[in-house]
């Protein structure tokens, strides 16, 4: 269960849009607006609207379905665990392999292997996303952490918040980064034509409105560089939907491999970007001991820098 109460800075927010931006839910507004209808979701003891209007004080309860509700069903797929314990499991996420079910999507995916796996997922993130607190891109590979239980997914989900989890992710990148080190500081948010991007988004338009985005702080330091190609270390400050390659394109140096921010002839012949989430720190929900992961490149990404070695 949550609670929340209402501040300033979201009173007079629809109720829905203002839980979607909780990340400590880490769940989409149409999950929010079922959870409602199905009278999960409480302000001052009372069942609102999806577009009920927040006001300050207002007590909200969010109560999820028990995972037993979960309709996503289990598969025997092989996963590469790197951690476990009774509150968390850490997995070495394949390149290809999707997180979680979703529209036209409800079989083949982590969730559904780790439901094989262990029963005890938590169930806060809803029918089709139990025990995720972060995400991968699809054709992202590398160490993603589950929540087993609830106590887990909601001290998790606040260090993520807090920014109090570090992630260290390594990418192969198209030109020659000049600077050894860097930070990247825009505001990211939906592309407004091309619906399925996301953009780094000017503070304010042509026509004197303000642009919605998100912060987004990535900080960059090149580990290798070879003849029109690097690897660089990435460390997040913030979580935004596709970070690392909006952000690498807007500095003209797009993942190689990347389909949709990348460019569109690739020198190799490669499946999805060049993007590997290779260390993993925080703080574990109930000894409170600091963890520390770390997972090898895949053999693709591996064999392909030793190749541009040679170059």
């Amino acid at each position: 269960m949550f609670e929340i109460i209402v501040t300033e800075t979201g009173k007079r927010e629809r109720i829905d849009h203002f839980l979607a931006q909780q990340k400590e839910l880490n769940l989409t507004r149409s999950q929010i607006q079922r959870l409602i209808a199905d009278g999960f979701i409480e302000v001052n003891k009372e069942i609102p609207k999806a577009s009920y209007k927040l006001k300050v004080d207002d007590r909200i309860i969010v109560a999820p379905p028990p995972p037993k509700d979960l309709a996503v069903k289990a598969e025997a797929i092989p996963i590469d665990i790197v951690y476990e314990d009774p509150d968390i499991i850490v997995v070495n996420k394949p390149r290809g392999m999707t997180v979680h079910p979703g529209a036209g999507r409800e079989g083949g995916t982590l969730v559904n292997a780790l439901l094989h796996h262990c029963q005890d997922l938590s169930g806060i993130g809803g029918v089709l996303r139990p025990g995720i607190v972060h995400r991968l891109d699809k054709n992202t590979s590398g160490l993603i952490v589950v929540a087993k239980n609830d106590l887990a997914h909601q001290s998790l989900a606040k260090q993520f918040k807090g920014r109090e989890v570090e992630k260290k992710y390594l990418a192969l990148v198209h030109g020659i980064v000049k600077q050894d080190r860097g930070e990247i500081e825009t505001l990211i948010g939906r592309h407004r034509v091309l619906r399925q991007k996301m953009a780094v988004i000017e503070v304010a338009s042509s026509k004197g409105q303000v642009a919605r985005g998100k912060e987004a702080i990535t900080h960059y330091r090149v580990v290798e560089r070879f003849k029109h190609y690097a690897l660089v270390e990435l460390d997040l400050k913030t979580g935004r939907t596709h970070q690392i390659r909006v952000h690498l394109s807007y500095l003209g140096f797009p993942l190689v491999g990347d389909p949709l921010y990348g460019r569109k002839k690739e020198e190799f012949k490669v499946n999805g970007q060049m993007l590997h989430a290779a260390k993993i720190k925080f703080t574990h929900p109930r000894t409170q001991q600091v963890l520390e992961f770390s997972a090898a490149l895949p053999i693709d990404m591996a064999g392909l820098i030793k190749k541009l070695r040679t170059k």
